[in-house]
C-alpha cells in the first residue's frame, strides 16, 4: 500500500528516553523465559552491565572493530542512485565489513562478553545466515566451538551461508520443524540452550528475552554513531530521514540510536512484506501484528485468531520472522518510528537496480531498505536521506533474482 512521507511526524512523536527502564522499552520487553534460564540471564546481563562501561574491555572492542572488522564503514554518496531517484541519498557500507554485513559487530562484542566469562563453546541461531557466518568467524578467531541452528528452508536458500559456516568451523544444524525458517531456529537454539547450561547463546538480532536486546542494540549502535559523524563531516547537518530494513531489527537499531534524540530526523523502516498485507503470505509485524510475549519478550508479532504466532512468508530470510524486537515496538508506538510493508517485488527491483546504478550488490534484506527510500524520497530535492546498507547480496546472486 502506497504511504506518503510525512516531514513532521517524528515532531510529533511521544518518544521520551525516560521510558526505557533495564530490561523495557516502555512496555516492551521483558524475560520471559523458564526458570532454568532466568539465573543465566540475569548473570549474563549483570556481567554485561560491568563490562560496558570497563575502560579495557571498551579498548578491547574498539580494538577489533577497527583491525579485524575494519571499521569505520564508509558513508558513500550515492550520486547515480540520487539522480535516479531526484534526492541526496547516502548509503552506510556495513557490506563493507568482514564477512560482508552488520552481524559481525555483534559477534565480535558478545564473544569478548563469553570470553571474559570464560565460557568457550558458542551456539546461534540464523535465518539469511550471515549472522551465523559472523558468529562461526568470530569464534574461530577466539579459538571457540561453535554451533549455529538453522532452518532447512533457509539452508537451502542461503547455501552459500551454510559452506561459509562450516569451512570456518561451524557444526551447522538444520531444522524442519515449523516453517524451518528463522524462528524455528531460534526455537531450536533456545531448547539447546535450556539443555546445555554451560554453552553461550550468542542472540543475532535485538529480541528475545532481557538482556538480549540491550547486549545487541548497544554493540550495532557503532554504525549510528558513525554515520553520525560522518555526515556531520559531510554535509555539516543531520540528515532529514534514515532508512533500514527490519526483521527482528538489529541493523536498523544499530542507525536509528544515534538519532533519537533528534526529532528533525525522521525514521523509516521496511519489513518484509512478502506478497503484501495478507497474513501467511507476509512478515510484515509492526503493519500487521499485535503486542505478545513471544521467544522470551513482549512485542509485536503476526499472530491468528486465536492470538497464536503465524506462519510468516518474506523471501529475504533475513526477515522471515513474526516476532520484532522490543524496541522497535516502544518505537511504533510512540511514533518516534514509521514501518512500511515493502514487498518481494519492490526489493527485487531495488536489488537489480544498485549494481547497475552504483556498482554495489546489496543484500536481499538490504534491498527493502532501499526500495523503501526510493519510494518514499522520489523528487524530494531538498532532502538528505542515509540507507544503512545492513549487508552484500553474495549470498543472493545464486537464487537469480536478476
Amino acid at each position: 500500500m502506497e504511504r506518503t512521507i510525512n516531514i513532521e511526524n517524528s515532531v510529533r512523536s511521544n518518544y521520551n528516553k525516560d521510558d526505557y527502564k533495564p530490561g523495557f522499552f516502555g512496555d516492551y520487553g521483558g524475560m520471559y523465559v523458564p526458570d532454568v534460564l532466568k539465573g543465566k540471564l540475569e548473570h549474563l546481563a549483570s556481567v554485561f552491565e560491568q563490562l560496558k562501561d570497563d575502560p579495557q574491555f571498551v579498548r578491547e572492542l574498539k580494538f577489533y572493530y577497527r583491525q579485524y572488522i575494519g571499521r569505520p564503514s564508509s558513508l558513500y554518496y550515492a550520486e547515480r542512485l540520487s539522480q535516479e531517484v531526484n534526492s541526496r541519498i547516502y548509503l552506510k557500507r556495513e557490506d563493507l565489513n568482514h564477512t560482508g554485513a552488520h552481524k559481525i559487530n555483534n559477534t565480535v562484542g558478545q564473544i569478548l562478553l563469553a570470553k571474559h566469562m570464560g565460557i568457550h563453546e558458542i551456539i546461534a541461531e540464523t535465518g539469511a545466515g550471515q549472522h551465523g557466518v559472523a558468529t562461526a568467524t568470530a569464534a574461530a578467531f577466539m579459538g571457540m566451538k561453535c554451533k549455529v541452528f538453522m532452518g532447512s528452508k533457509d539452508a537451502g536458500r542461503q547455501e552459500t551461508n551454510v559452506y561459509k559456516m562450516r569451512m570456518l568451523g561451524a557444526e551447522v544444524v538444520t531444522t524442519d520443524q515449523g516453517t524451518a525458517t528463522l524462528k524455528d531456529a531460534v526455537n531450536a537454539a533456545l531448547e539447546y540452550y535450556v539443555q546445555h547450561p554451560d554453552v553461550f547463546y550468542l542472540l543475532g538480532s535485538a529480541v528475545g528475552p532481557h538482556p538480549y536486546p540491550s547486549i545487541v542494540g548497544y554493540f550495532q549502535k557503532v554504525i549510528g554513531e558513525e554515520a553520525r559523524a560522518q555526515i556531520l563531516e559531510t554535509e555539516n547537518r543531520l540528515p532529514d530521514n534514515l532508512f533500514a530494513c527490519v526483521g527482528g531489527g538489529s541493523n536498523a537499531i544499530g542507525l536509528f540510536s544515534a538519532f533519537l534524540d533528534d526529532p528533525q530526523v525522521n525514521i523509516y523502516a521496511a519489513e518484509g512484506g512478502g506478497e503484501g498485507e495478507l497474513l501467511y503470505k507476509t512478515a510484515s509485524t509492526l503493519v500487521m501484528g499485535q503486542p505478545l510475549v513471544f521467544q522470551g519478550t513482549y512485542s509485536y508479532c503476526l499472530v491468528d485468531d486465536q492470538q497464536q504466532p503465524i506462519d510468516t512468508y518474506s523471501m529475504a530470510a533475513g526477515l522471515d520472522y513474526p516476532g520484532v524486537g522490543p524496541e522497535h515496538a516502544y518505537l511504533k508506538d510512540s511514533g518516534r518510528a514509521e514501518y512500511f510493508c515493502v514487498t518481494d517485488e519492490e526489493a527485487i527491483e531495488a536489488f537489480r537496480l544498485l549494481p547497475r546504478l552504483e556498482g554495489i550488490i546489496p543484500a536481499i534484506e538490504s534491498s527493502h531498505a532501499l526500495a523503501l527510500a526510493m519510494r518514499m524520497m522520489k523528487d524530494k530535492t531538498d532532502q538528505v536521506s542515509i540507507i544503512n546498507l545492513s549487508g552484500r547480496g553474495d549470498k543472493d546472486i545464486g537464487r537469480k533474482l536478476i
